[in-house]
């Protein structure tokens, strides 16, 4: 996969913060796709994007990060995608819910640099999945 581009969807009502690791993502061999909420995100699902791996945030207005994986899940939409949150609800209950709906990782904003990020999800997409039958 090296050289090839990896999809990322970023999903993040913070524009400031959408825009920077989208420039981030974009200088480090990604082709970065964004939405501005849950429902932004589904409707680009539903038109067909599938990235690689889809960061999301989790305090959103409409549909927070939970209910959007949520209805991900249930519709069976980016079934090969890895979703990382990357927010700063960083209870453990709130780590539980996220492991508990199949993310692949999760990142606590404030305690990780633009740099750290990438470097978290360049990791989790180099993992290999065993996928239960």
């Amino acid at each position: 996969m090296d050289g090839e581009k990896r999809k990322i969807l970023i999903v993040d009502d913070d524009s400031f913060l959408l825009d920077m690791y989208a420039l981030k993502f974009s200088q480090n061999n990604f082709e970065v796709y964004t939405a501005g909420g849950g429902a932004q995100a589904i409707e680009k699902l539903k038109g067909g994007l599938s990235p690689d791996v889809m960061l999301m945030d989790i305090i959103m207005p409409e549909m927070d990060g939970f209910e959007m994986l949520e209805k991900i899940n249930q519709e069976n939409l980016c079934p090969n995608c890895r979703k990382i949150v990357l927010s700063n609800k960083s209870q453990q209950s709130d780590i539980d819910q996220g492991n508990k709906l199949g993310v692949a990782g999760y990142i606590i904003k404030a305690n990780s640099t633009p740099v750290e990020v990438i470097n978290q999800v360049v990791s989790i997409l180099g993992k290999k999945v065993v996928v239960p039958k």
